[in-house]
Order: structure tokens, then sequence, then C-alpha cells
């Protein structure tokens, strides 16, 4: 999928923060959550997330997802990541941002 069709489906999927980020290599920045959800695709790199025990290394292509309030780590492949993300927030009250 190329990164116009992405962001056309994240926009017609309700995503509303949309953005292009370029990122550097890193371990994992600690378990934590989100008031939104994300969705991404990979288009250089290495973003790995880990959703319960074991990271999930998404390459170029590659979308991945975490749910509102979900906890999570994500950590970035040595050779950084360029993702195309897209954040979605509920119009309920939504679970505080930080580890728990």
């Amino acid at each position: 999928m190329n990164e116009q069709d992405f962001e056309a489906q994240l926009r017609a999927d309700g995503y509303t923060e949309i953005e292009l980020q370029t990122l550097e290599a890193r371990p994992g920045k600690g378990r934590h959550r989100h008031l939104f959800a994300i969705r991404g695709l990979v288009l250089s790199g290495r973003f790995n997330v880990m959703l319960d025990s074991e990271p999930v290394a998404h390459g170029p292509g590659q979308i991945f997802s975490v749910a509102e309030g979900q906890l999570h780590d994500e950590s970035i492949g040595p050779e950084g990541a360029r993702i195309l993300v897209g954040r979605k927030f509920s119009k309920s009250p939504g679970v505080k941002e930080g580890a728990n």
C-alpha cells in the first residue's frame, strides 16, 4: 500500500491526526498507554511493537496498530524507521497516559 492510499484509509476510518515520522534507533520506551488508537504504515526501517510479551517487528509495507488504552512498548531498529501514523480519539473518557 502506498502512502496516499494508507492516509486515505486512515481518514475514512476516523483517524484525525496523521503525520510522517522519522525515528532514530532506540530501545523500548517502557510500557505505556495512549488516550488514542494508533495505526501506522512502516515506510522504511524497523518499528517493533510489544503488546503482550514478545515484540513484533514491522518492516517496510507492514501495518501496525495499538488500541486506545492498550498497554504496549515500542522500539526502533538499528537503522531507524520512517512511519506514517494516525491517531484516532474516542468520544468517551480515555485512559491516562503513562505506565501502569
